[in-house]
């Protein structure tokens, strides 16, 4: 009897080789499970994970970061755009090379999107103890500063022996591959481990596939679905990211097609319906249209696919206002298909409306309500247009015209990306998406800083598609460093900074909750503490020339057109530098059209805070259980 073939490879080694041999399958196409390791290297992986790499030439390709936050935004962003199915790694040293990606795998996990984290960490021999940077815990000798991740992470694992790394490293890429677990994944690997030796089984090397199922809805279930929406006679369907994640947009298309169902978008799923199609009714919740807000607030039956239903989507539990409301969730993951009393139809979102649509035959709603909310829809088109547009090409554009701008040049190919600031509402309400992967707005965590690095990772998942990073100036502050990666590597992304001068959005909110827009612009402090009127001398646009991008500076609306199609056929990356006029009086996006619970002081000398409390006892009486 033949003795097991084994390979001596250090633990960093066999997890390269390891990773390199991962792959998912989804409808017969395979995917590479992890196409990539970014890294920035110190102590605590350069001789470990650094070696390895080198070593392994192509079969795991390297890329470059400046900033291990910003590294974990741009593999999350890969990760979306290849609709789950295919992610990257990210390297670190221990200490603050590992803390710092805190922030990334809070925002991969709360979007329920893929990334493997391999911090360095301590000793496991604790040969040199303490070593640099090490965290000392008194009370717990087996606490390092990678402990931080646990919470954020879906999966965490230390390993501390060779052959630990087997089960971990199977375990990892399990969640990584499971469209219901998935999210951050932290392998904590003590640097005098990465270096150890170990003779590792030839087949923990063999190629291994992880089918991504599609499981289909209980018959049950789906009698119980079929029956509510059946005696709905004002339903709505929202749709959320896993429509997106499920690439089922044209069984959503063929669903409302069916049935005249209208359906409302989360900021994750817009864009499951194109913006034209006539049962598209625009985003829902805080930053939804006026038209699906009305939908939602007189609905009977809402029908969730794909959704977590986030404050921002239920109006913190305001919006959903009819008496006998209830709700049929169809979800991949069962604790979302639970969520406010719902009916629940745990199934892939592809899958499950399918299903529903064939359930369904001859069944549609009201002629009258299709009458109603189209022409609800075609009202608002003429409130967008109207922020869009400009009357003169030589005034400086609010920030709605620059979205109008952009919204002129663009085809069915692009991909806009957003994240923070006042961006996100002026898009879910504004933005007419134009494919099922064009709208990228990271709204799950909101992270200033998101957008540069992740218009990195879609352009390397998406070579051929134009990327567009929408930029106020309070995020380009944050994590600006990722232009010097775009520039390194050849990613080709256009970044659009827009400088307001301050936090726009917080700004707004501050004022709204009694704040009086207190520690929100960029302006001079005068001797006695108070601000004065005039703006900081930064050159945001000299400082984006001087990390290696070609900067396009557009004072009105006309050389903003002019600007935004010259980055558009750039074959560099590229910066289109424009300075917003926040006057009352330039058009800008219609108001919120429903309530976010942002609690206000219950006791304040201010006038502005005392009215503001009153405004918001009035809304919060308005929230309600869906049990």
């Amino acid at each position: 009897m033949n003795a097991p073939t084994t390979r001596r490879l250090t633990v960093a080694q066999a997890l390269v080789e390891f990773l390199a041999h991962q792959y998912t399958e989804r409808d017969g196409r395979r995917h590479r499970l992890i196409s990539a390791c970014w890294g920035i290297f110190g102590h605590g992986n350069v001789a470990g994970i650094g070696q390895a790499l080198l070593e392994s030439g192509d079969a795991l390709p390297y890329l470059q970061g400046r900033n291990e936050q910003a590294m974990v935004h741009a593999a999350v962003g890969y990760a979306r755009q290849c609709d789950r199915l295919s992610a990257q790694a990210v390297t670190t040293s221990i200490g603050p090379g590992a803390t710092n990606l805190v922030t990334g795998a809070a925002l991969a996990t709360v979007n329920r999107l893929p990334v493997l984290l391999l911090p360095g960490d301590v000793f496991a021999t604790r040969s040199a103890d303490p070593v640099l940077q090490q965290l000392e815990v008194p009370s717990a000798g087996d606490v390092s500063v990678n402990d931080a991740l646990r919470p954020v992470s879906r999966y965490f694992d230390r390993v501390t022996r060779p052959e630990a790394l087997i089960p971990a490293a199977l375990q990892a890429v399990r969640v990584l591959a499971d469209p219901v677990d998935t999210g951050a994944v932290t392998l904590a690997l003590p640097q005098d481990v990465q270096a150890e030796a170990y003779d590792w089984p030839e087949e923990f090397f063999a190629d291994r596939v992880w089918r991504v199922a599609r499981p289909a809805p209980d018959a049950g279930a789906l009698a119980e679905a079929v029956h509510a929406i059946r005696g709905a006679r004002r339903p709505l369907l929202i749709a959320g990211g896993g429509v997106h994640h499920s690439e089922a947009e044209e069984a959503l298309r063929a669903f409302a097609e069916a049935t005249g169902i209208p359906v409302a978008s989360t900021q994750a799923g817009k864009g499951s319906l194109r913006h034209d199609h006539p049962a598209d009714v625009g985003g829902i919740g805080h930053t939804g249209t006026a038209t699906a807000d009305a939908l939602a607030r007189e609905a009977d039956l809402v029908i969730g696919v794909g959704t977590r239903y986030t404050d921002f989507t239920t109006a913190s539990s305001t919006l959903f206002a009819a008496p006998g409301v209830r709700f049929v969730n169809l979800n991949i993951a069962p604790f979302d298909a639970h969520k406010l009393g719902a009916a629940s139809l745990v199934a892939d979102a592809r899958a499950g409306l399918e299903a529903l649509t064939g359930a369904l035959s001859g069944h549609r709603v009201a002629a009258a309500y299709e009458a109603c909310y189209r022409a609800a829809k075609e009202e608002w088109e003429r409130r967008v247009d109207a922020a869009y547009g400009a009357a003169d090409d030589s005034v400086r554009p609010s920030q709605t015209q620059v979205l109008g701008a952009l919204d002129g040049i663009v085809d069915d190919t692009d991909v806009i990306i957003n994240a923070a600031g006042s961006l996100p509402g002026d898009l879910h309400k504004l933005w007419r998406a134009r494919s099922r992967r064009q709208y990228h707005l990271e709204y799950g965590y909101s992270c200033m800083g998101y957008e540069i690095p992740a218009a990195i990772g879609v352009r390397l998942a998406a070579p051929d598609r134009p990327v567009w990073a929408l930029v106020g100036d309070g995020t380009y502050l944050m994590n600006p460093t990722e232009i010097v990666t775009a520039v390194q590597e050849g990613v080709n992304i256009t970044v659009v900074l827009i400088q307001n001068h301050g936090y726009a959005s917080i700004g707004g909110l501050s004022e709204a909750t009694g704040g009086e827009r207190f520690g929100t612009a960029y302006r001079f402090r005068a001797g006695d503490g108070t601000y004065t009127g005039a703006p900081l001398p930064v050159d945001l646009a000299a400082n984006a020339a001087s990390l290696g991008m070609d900067v396009l500076r557009a004072a009105t609306v006309g050389e903003l057109r002019a600007a935004l199609v010259k980055a558009r056929g750039a074959n560099r990356p590229t910066c289109v530098y424009v300075e917003t006029e926040t006057a009352d009086t330039v058009p800008g996006a219609p108001d919120a059209q429903a309530w976010w619970d942002v609690p206000v002081a219950e006791t304040a000398t201010r006038p502005a805070a005392v009215a503001a409390r009153e405004a918001y006892d009035r809304h919060a009486a308005g929230r309600r259980r869906h049990l």
